[in-house]
């Protein structure tokens, strides 16, 4: 497809977006037609920080790996952080950017390898309020062409413009959730099954991903993932 006319398609696929759930699914759609297997909005870390799901606004990346990165304080370690920090521009990284000089970095190169993750795309974004956030892409695939580079940097800040816009017109703040909604968010949080959890509160698994689906509704997320992330992010649960 001509790169213009993908551009704009893509552009009103995202501009169409009714819902932050619809918005996430529209620009995972980006990501796999680059190549890439994962979309992420984060904030761009403080030097401090060593956590890396207080700082997803919204992903698509597996839960899993969000914990295991999280357990193992990876976020130190993380190739994409250096990338950022001096420069707005669009910056490609690959695995290759920890070297074998570097033996701490092992468990996040392991860690990505299993998740098929051996490169990416940032793009650094900053929202009106002056808020630093990067739209981050991940997978397994070629390094991407200038031309490449150059559209889905536009897409993705045609993508986040319009994710904050859709944040500034909400009208309707999230219902609050129950105590047992957080309890369950909490225990899916640390990696349980719902079954597991059921037994845990000895409650059916139904009922579980019940609770999971209201809650998933309440904070207007798209899966479990993004409502951990969602919840940690508003110290919802620890």
């Amino acid at each position: 497809m001509i790169t213009l006319e993908r551009q704009s398609l893509l552009g009103k696929e995202i501009s169409a977006a009714e819902s932050r759930p619809r918005w996430l699914q529209v620009v995972q759609g980006v990501a796999k037609e680059f190549g890439y297997s994962y979309v992420s909005l984060m904030c761009v870390p403080r030097p401090e920080d060593d956590l890396l799901a207080p700082n997803l606004v919204e992903t698509t990346l597996p839960i899993r790996f969000v914990r295991e990165f999280d357990e193992m304080r990876l976020l130190r370690f993380c190739p994409i952080l250096p990338k950022v920090k001096h420069s707005i521009m669009p910056q490609s990284w690959s695995l290759a950017d920890l070297g074998t000089d570097q033996p701490d970095a092992a468990p996040i190169v392991d860690l990505l390898t299993q998740y098929g993750i051996s490169n990416g795309l940032i793009i650094p974004t900053n929202a009106l309020n002056g808020d630093r956030h990067l739209m981050r892409f991940d997978g397994q695939c070629d390094q991407p062409s200038q031309v490449a580079l150059n559209e889905i940097g536009m897409i993705a800040l045609h993508a986040f413009d319009a994710y904050e816009r859709m944040r500034r017109t909400e009208m309707v703040a999230p219902r609050a959730l129950t105590k047992r909604e957080l309890e369950v968010i909490h225990w899916t949080s640390q990696g349980k099954t719902s079954a597991e959890i059921g037994q845990i509160l000895s409650l059916s698994d139904h009922t579980i991903n019940a609770y999971l689906n209201n809650a998933i509704r309440k904070l207007d997320c798209v899966n479990r993932t993004q409502l951990v992330a969602k919840s940690i992010r508003l110290k919802l649960i620890n």
